[in-house]
C-alpha cells in the first residue's frame, strides 16, 4: 500500500493532510498520565510507558488469579521447612498456639491436615474411621475433590477413599473405594473432629490411615506431628516472595485449560513452567507493583464485597463470606474468579459441606468486617455483639476474631480468639448472650470476652455447625457488632 502511494506521488504526511488529519505530535490524557502521540498512533517514546502499564496490569491480575494456589504452596512449604512435615504426614492442630498460622482457622475444633504430592505417591488411599468428622480432599486450586465424613459419601460411617492423580485410570478394584480424581498433583487432605470429647477425638485421629495405593498390601502407619510451639504462617507471602512461591508450584503442576491465558501473562513477566525465574529489572518492577496493588484490590474485594447477595440480611453488616456457588468454582458460563479471590484471600479450603444448603448438615460462615455504622473494627475500641436466643445450629455455634493483616487468629495476650456455645458463657434470662470484644476486660463478662489489640484492625466469623431451617429462611437474625463506651 505504501509503495502504491509513493509511486502515485503521495506521502504519508500529504495523505494525512488531504484527509484533514494532523500528523503533528500531540498528547492524549489517559489514566496513566499524558501519552505522547503522533496523529492516531502513540509516539515511539510512549511505547515503553504503555508496555510498562501492560506488565503492571498483567501482574495485578495474575496476583489475584493465583491467590488459592500460592496460599496452599506457602502452607505446604511452611509445614515442611518449619514444622518438619513431608508428603503424606499429618499435622494435628489442636491448641490456640498450633492454629496461629492457619488463615481464619476454626478455634473450636481440632484440625488434622496433611499435604500429599501425588508425583511421589501415585494413587492415594485414605482410610477414614467412623465417627463425627467433617473434611475432605482438595486440589491446589482449592477445589474440593471429594468430601469425607458427615458430608461425604460415607456419611460419617467411615470408609476407604482412592484419590487418582491427573490422567490416571482407575484400577480394577476401584469399586472397593470412594473414587475421586484430582486435577493437580499436590493435594490437601484434612478433617476436623466434631466430637467434643478429647479422648474420643484422639481415638478417631489415631485410627486414620493414608498411604500409596501401590503399598496397600502392607501400608505403613501415617505419621502424626504437632507444631510443638514452633512459629509458622500460612498467609500468602508479599512482594517478590509471592512470585517465587508461584513459580515454584507451577513447576510441579499441570496447566489447566482454563488457565492458559494467565500462564501467557506470567510468561511475559518472566514466570514460566520448565524455565528458571530470572525477571528483568522491568519485569521485577511490574511484579512488585502488581503484588502491592493486587493485595490492595484483594482487600477491597474481600472486606467490602460487591457480589450480589453477599450481604446476608439487608439491614445487617454480616456478609456471606463463601460466595462460591459450588466447590468447582464453576457456574454456567464462567468460573468465579472474583468470588474465588475473595474467599481465598481471607480463608483456606472449600468443601461441599461448607456450602451445604441442607438444614442440619455441614457448616456456614458469616463475616463481619465493620461495626453497625459501617466503620472498620478497631482493636483500640470496645464492642458488643448480642446473640439472640436459640441460634440456628444443631451442633454448636462459634464467634472467632481474626487479625486483618494476617487473616489468622488474633494474636493477643489473652491467648484466646473465640467464644462459642461449647464454652461456659454468661447468659441473659431469655437465653440470649452478649459477647464483648476490646482491649480491656468488661466487668462481670470476663468469660464472654475476646481481647483485641490496639493499633490493629480485626474481623470476625460467626459459624453455625449443622445450621437449621431458621438460618436458611432468615427467621433468626444476628445483631450487628456495636461500639460501646
Amino acid at each position: 500500500m505504501h509503495g502504491l502511494l509513493r509511486s502515485a506521488g503521495f506521502s504519508v504526511m500529504a495523505l494525512a493532510a488531504s484527509c484533514g488529519v494532523s500528523a503533528q505530535a500531540q498528547s492524549l490524557d489517559t489514566r496513566i498520565g499524558q501519552v505522547a502521540m503522533e496523529g492516531e498512533l502513540p509516539a515511539h517514546e510512549s511505547i515503553a510507558k504503555l508496555y510498562a502499564e501492560l506488565d503492571f496490569q498483567q501482574a495485578t491480575q495474575a496476583y489475584l488469579w493465583a491467590l488459592p494456589l500460592v496460599s496452599y504452596a506457602q502452607w505446604q512449604e511452611e509445614f515442611r521447612d518449619k514444622l518438619g512435615a513431608h508428603s503424606g504426614d499429618l499435622m494435628v492442630l489442636n491448641s490456640y498456639e498450633d492454629k496461629l498460622g492457619v488463615i481464619t482457622a476454626n478455634a473450636t475444633t481440632p484440625y488434622i491436615l496433611g499435604f500429599v504430592d501425588l508425583n511421589e505417591t501415585g494413587p492415594l488411599v485414605i482410610e477414614l474411621p467412623p465417627g463425627p468428622t467433617a473434611g475432605g480432599v482438595g486440589d491446589f486450586w482449592q477445589r474440593a475433590i471429594i468430601d469425607m465424613g458427615q458430608t461425604g459419601p460415607d456419611k460419617g460411617k467411615g470408609g476407604k477413599y482412592l484419590i487418582l492423580p491427573p490422567g490416571q485410570e482407575p484400577p480394577d478394584d476401584a469399586d472397593k473405594y470412594y473414587l475421586a480424581k484430582s486435577e493437580t498433583m499436590n493435594v490437601l487432605v484434612g478433617f476436623r473432629v466434631l466430637d467434643p470429647d478429647p479422648t474420643k477425638g484422639k481415638t478417631l485421629v489415631d485410627a486414620f490411615k493414608m498411604y500409596p495405593y501401590a503399598k496397600r498390601a502392607e501400608p505403613s502407619n501415617t505419621k502424626l506431628l504437632s507444631p510443638s510451639g514452633k512459629v509458622w504462617s500460612g498467609t500468602q507471602p508479599r512482594d517478590m516472595e509471592y512470585w517465587e512461591r508461584l513459580h515454584q508450584i507451577i513447576q510441579k503442576e499441570p496447566v489447566n485449560e482454563r488457565d492458559r491465558f494467565y500462564m501467557a501473562m506470567l510468561a511475559s513477566l518472566g514466570i514460566e513452567k520448565d524455565k528458571p525465574f530470572k525477571p528483568t529489572e522491568a519485569q521485577r518492577k511490574a511484579l512488585e507493583q502488581g503484588a502491592q496493588m493486587g493485595e490492595l484490590i484483594a482487600k477491597a474485594n474481600t472486606f467490602a464485597k460487591r457480589f450480589p447477595g453477599a450481604q446476608f440480611w439487608p439491614d445487617r453488616q454480616w456478609d456471606m463470606v463463601l460466595n462460591i456457588a459450588e466447590p468447582s468454582q464453576r457456574v454456567a458460563y464462567y468460573d468465579q474468579l472474583w468470588e474465588r479471590s475473595a474467599w481465598f484471600y481471607e480463608a483456606v479450603t472449600n468443601t461441599k459441606g461448607m456450602v451445604s444448603k441442607t438444614p442440619g448438615l455441614g457448616q456456614t460462615y458469616l463475616g463481619a468486617y465493620t461495626d453497625s455504622t459501617g466503620s472498620w473494627l478497631d482493636g483500640a475500641k470496645s464492642y458488643r455483639l448480642h446473640v439472640g436466643a436459640n441460634p440456628p445450629a444443631k451442633q454448636f455455634w462459634s464467634m472467632t476474631v481474626y487479625d486483618i493483616d494476617s487473616r489468622c487468629l488474633i494474636d493477643n495476650p489473652q491467648r484466646k480468639a473465640d467464644l462459642s456455645s461449647r464454652q461456659d458463657l454468661k447468659k441473659n434470662p431469655d437465653g440470649s448472650v452478649d459477647l464483648y470484644f476490646g482491649p480491656t476486660t468488661p466487668k462481670g463478662f470476663e468469660n464472654n470476652w475476646v481481647q483485641t489489640v490496639p493499633g490493629k484492625h480485626w474481623f470476625s466469623y460467626f459459624r453455625l455447625y449443622a445450621p437449621t431451617e431458621a438460618y436458611f429462611d432468615k427467621s433468626w437474625k444476628l445483631d450487628d457488632i456495636t461500639a460501646v463506651k
